[in-house]
């Protein structure tokens, strides 16, 4: 290849081809006629038919030399980004820039494949470059009148010269952030470093070019005082404060990034005649047959068509033991083959895959506000005024009333006053609480909505669960079917297959396996009605068919007490009982056993333990109901129950006044967890429960709400610590640099002092919020 290639991958000086169609190597649902990024996850798109794995992320050819000039410059932000503030998550944009509110850096909603470190380099080469003017400049003030190098005037001159490199370039961006405040009528952190810093420099400057017009009781050391190295020491401990605190926040999503490396970039197709390749996720379809080998992460998400194998699903499920998965079994994509060798079906690829959910789940949780915050929104949105206005009464109380040189101690002290104020500390306490925190539940498997959920869950004293999927394993089995007379068994079987194969539900996947299994021909049901909680209806060889519990038989006016007792043996057996009704009639029932997951009894003791009542509602008939809930010893056990009564116990629960969190996995459980205070999804279930509940268990395993909850007395005892913390150091703080201590101590704080604590109050905010990924 002679020529290299450019930024989208084609030759200098050529066009894109007509009629090729690019789309993402993740993502292959976004198709277009033209290059460009992603939308979703910003990757570069890629013709479709080529592969990606010879292609840097600019879109060089593999040991191609890149031209020099392509190398140069920062890489630019895929386009489709969405920036967002730290502090103000409903600021959204398009490209990069500064939050018009706080000032704060905006950060990319979705972290970039590679990361733009751009400002945190630009901070540091100011940094590092000013840092030896200003070390003289403060060398000079401090001790320059012992030295003897210069007198006094020829110092004075030489602090100006040495401070206008760190004044009017180090200092640019917090100036220009300041002006923004104004202009936006926005005051935060920097319209202060600004005031502050810029009153100084003024002053000093004035008092350099014309000391004449300062009366006598500014002469200090034989010259005007002026105070340049105030102004350069707060710059520059303020911009090593901001270099930390971009160092820290771009660790507080380091779960999201390890999220996004987690997704294989090829898959191995096995094709129609029987030949394999390697091939980018772009050309995985829903219904391809892919090999993995042992040692191989799952390229999308499927299930097991032949082999079987130990899978490692820890990355997402936060289950550290490998699960068999063997014929007919679920494969969440990004997840490890341990040993075996597998065939899998892919049924979900792009946007539609587990891992794919989850990134986006996770990003606008860490981007949701906490109702803790609201509070500190409001203090430190009149914040900034409150201290202008102190800083104000500062300069001339002191100027009227304190010793001389009283205006200029007025001065510095207004400017201390102006500089250790910190309304960043305060908007910065629970967004960083807020990211880690999320981003340690993703590697544990839990997926929290939003903040309020997280802020909410600790609250809670009464949880409501399902039985199927929430208890018990979710993959019944079918145990046996009892005929009415003028039936056979394996007729009832039959007719309640063909009617359940449109039922998402568990037990009816149970009951359509048993009957494919017997080799018993199912047909087609018309007129399929589901979403009851109790049943299911549907018309089946033109007979008019009920399958559920006794509640659906009570609405359909059909009696079951020729087979009650054959139910109710069934039933204290721990069977899940359904009624088959033809026309009117009970032909049959059918009973399917759903195992009490191996880890439900020590969940639900460690939830005992930590206070909460456990109540369950199930469809189930309430005798197999009341079986369980013995073995599991669940405080109180509602059987036969629809999703209405389930939304009406909720409901009741909260008028007695308690804080109800409510778990389950199906459609029919969807109204309760949209009324309860915290609605928590078990990831096994369907796309309709996740989108209702505050939480999602991606393992769909108990022992999630016992880490959901711990999370959430963790992450909240932060937040409180990091509130708390805010409002002591600028309630402490602010008065000391007024002078208030100093009529009985004699104290009185340097403004490069308060710019060290400033500095460093920010970032022991975000250092505070990143032991959670540890606790």
């Amino acid at each position: 290849m002679n020529d290299h290639l450019h930024h989208h991958g084609h030759a200098v000086g050529e066009q894109a081809h007509v009629g090729i169609i690019y789309t993402c190597p993740m993502h292959p649902e976004v198709r277009q006629d033209h290059p460009g990024n992603c939308p979703i996850c910003h990757m570069n798109l890629v013709p479709e038919g080529q592969p990606v794995s010879g292609h840097d992320h600019h879109g060089h050819a593999a040991g191609e030399q890149v031209p020099a000039s392509a190398a140069q410059p920062p890489q630019e932000a895929p386009a489709g980004t969405t920036y967002t503030c730290p502090m103000h998550p409903e600021i959204r944009q398009d490209h990069p820039g500064n939050c018009p509110i706080c000032g704060m850096t905006l950060e990319p909603v979705i972290p970039l494949d590679e990361e733009d470190n751009s400002e945190l380099i630009d901070f540091q080469r100011r940094f590092w470059w000013t840092l030896p003017f200003t070390a003289v400049v403060t060398i000079l003030a401090m001790f320059g009148h012992r030295l003897g190098w210069f007198d006094m005037r020829t110092q004075t001159w030489v602090e100006l010269v040495l401070s206008l490199p760190v004044v009017l370039w180090a200092g640019v961006p917090f100036f220009t952030r300041c002006w923004q405040s104004i202009i936006n009528r926005s005051p935060n952190m920097w319209t202060l470093i600004g005031l502050g810093t810029g009153a100084a420099f003024a002053y000093s400057v004035v008092a350099t070019l014309a000391p004449g017009v300062f009366p006598d009781s500014f002469v200090a050391h034989g010259r005007v005082a002026v105070y340049f190295e105030a102004a350069v020491v707060i710059i520059s401990l303020t911009m090593m404060g901001q270099i930390i605190e971009l160092k820290a926040r771009s660790q507080t999503s380091a779960a999201i990034k390890a999220l996004l490396g987690l997704a294989p970039k090829t898959a191995r197709r096995i094709n129609a005649d029987g030949s394999e390749e390697d091939v980018p996720l772009n050309h995985v379809h829903v219904g391809d047959l892919l090999r993995v080998r042992p040692g191989e992460k799952v390229p999308v998400d499927g299930v097991v068509a032949e082999g079987s194998s130990a899978v490692d699903e820890s990355m997402l499920t936060g289950e550290p033991v490998p699960v068999t998965k063997r014929v007919g079994d679920g494969l969440i994509g990004a997840t490890l083959n341990t040993s075996g060798a597998l065939v899998m079906r892919s049924e979900k690829v792009g946007a539609a895959t587990m891992l794919s959910q989850i990134v986006q789940m996770v990003a606008n949780a860490q981007r949701s506000k906490a109702p803790m915050q609201r509070m500190a929104d409001v203090v430190a949105g009149r914040f900034v005024v409150v201290v202008v206005l102190i800083a104000i009464a500062t300069l001339f109380v002191w100027g009227f009333f304190g010793p001389e040189p009283s205006w200029v101690f007025g001065l510095i002290n207004a400017v201390a006053v102006l500089i250790i104020a910190c309304p960043c500390a305060l908007g910065l306490a629970t967004p960083m609480s807020v990211m880690v925190a999320t981003g340690r539940a993703a590697t544990q498997g839990i997926l929290f909505r939003d903040a309020s959920a997280i802020e909410k869950m600790r609250e809670v004293d009464t949880l409501i669960v399902d039985k199927t999927g929430t208890l018990t394993e979710g993959k019944p089995a079918f145990d046996t079917a009892v005929a009415a007379p003028g039936y056979k068994a394996d007729e009832v079987l039959r007719l309640a297959a063909s009617l359940d194969q449109g039922s998402e539900h568990p037990l009816a996947d149970a009951i359509v396996r048993a009957a494919r299994d017997k080799g018993l021909a199912l047909s087609k049901a018309d007129d399929f009605e589901s979403g009851s909680g109790i049943g299911v209806r549907g018309t089946i060889e033109g007979k008019r068919l009920a399958l559920g519990n006794t509640a659906l038989m009570q609405q359909e006016s059909v009696a079951t007490d020729a087979l009650k007792t054959d139910a109710e043996r069934l039933r204290g057996e721990g069977g899940s009982v359904m009624h088959l009704a033809v026309d009117g009639r009970l032909a049959g029932i059918l009973a399917v056993t759903d195992p009490i997951k191996a880890t439900t009894a020590d969940a639900i003791k460690t939830l005992h333990d930590s206070g909460l009542r456990i109540v369950m509602a199930t469809g189930d008939g309430l005798t197999t109901a009341k079986a369980v809930g013995a073995k599991l010893h669940i405080d109180e056990v509602h059987g036969e129950v629809k999703p209405a009564d389930k939304l009406a116990l909720v409901e009741r629960l909260q008028k007695e006044g308690h804080i109800v969190a409510m778990a389950g996995d199906g459609i029919n459980d969807a109204p309760a967890l949209a009324k309860a205070d915290v609605g928590i999804a078990m990831g096994t279930g369907t796309d309709v429960a996740m989108n209702s509940g505050q939480i999602t268990l991606v393992k769909g395993d108990l022992r999630g709400i016992v880490a959901a909850r711990d999370i959430s007395i963790d992450t909240v005892r932060n937040m409180r610590q990091n509130l708390g913390f805010a409002f002591v150091y600028n309630g402490i703080g602010v008065p000391i640099a007024a002078g208030l201590l100093y009529p009985f101590t004699s104290w009185l704080l340097s403004p490069m002092i308060a710019a060290l604590a400033m500095s460093l109050s920010s970032a022991s905010v975000v250092f505070n919020a990143l032991r959670l990924r540890h606790a």
